[in-house]
């Protein structure tokens, strides 16, 4: 078995361990706060263990973060000073240069759109043919989204509600009730992902 580790997995472990220590938590803390278990916060500050959606999106809210922020490395989400360049200047971002994002549980893939400075956090995700991705009520308790469906079909359950959406169609969220991806296609379903963060629940 090889022991190299994924360049993205040592850097979510670092941001994860580092939005921890910033508040004085303890690995406890975290788990009580997240309901993601000791052992497995370990793992993954360790990198150890590759975190799922579903763990990631227990600790952004746990943090009141999103999720995004835990795919990028700390000094460019806290708002260091930026990198000189024409890149910086002129706001393009290589799609060689986008942070990708593999879930090991389901073959979801996350590609983070735009940066941590950016007032609404979009990402572009394919999601395997059989794949599922629930998310608790909790984990959106903070933030408002807009599903928009680019190529393929989508099964999205919002509380008991179950909308099935084709390639153009959108759906707004507003309310904080559990929510799952789906795809029961036999063909990989992309969309895109947009949030903002609100000040209440």
């Amino acid at each position: 078995m090889s022991n190299i580790v994924d360049p993205l997995v040592r850097q979510i472990a670092a941001r994860i361990r580092d939005e921890r220590e910033q508040r004085r938590w303890t690995l406890a803390q975290l788990a009580d706060a997240s309901g993601v278990s000791r052992a497995m916060i370990n793992r993954i500050e360790r990198a150890e263990s590759s975190p799922t959606a579903v763990v990631l999106g227990k600790l952004a809210t746990a943090f009141q973060i999103r999720v995004s922020a835990l795919l990028t490395p700390s000094e460019d989400a806290t708002g260091g000073a930026p990198d000189s360049g024409r890149e910086q200047v002129t706001g393009v971002r290589r799609m060689a240069d986008a942070t990708e994002w593999r879930d090991p549980a389901t073959g979801y893939r996350r590609r983070q759109i735009t940066g941590p400075r950016f007032p609404a956090d979009i990402a572009e995700v394919r999601l395997p043919p059989g794949a599922r991705v629930p998310y608790p009520a909790a984990s959106l308790a903070f933030i408002r989204e807009v599903i928009w469906v680019l190529d393929g079909r989508l099964t999205f359950h919002e509380g008991d509600a179950v909308h099935e959406l084709d390639a153009g169609d959108s759906i707004e969220v507003d309310e904080p009730v559990p929510h799952v991806f789906a795809n029961t296609s036999d063909a990989e379903c992309r969309y895109a992902l947009i949030i903002t963060r609100v000040e209440r629940p």
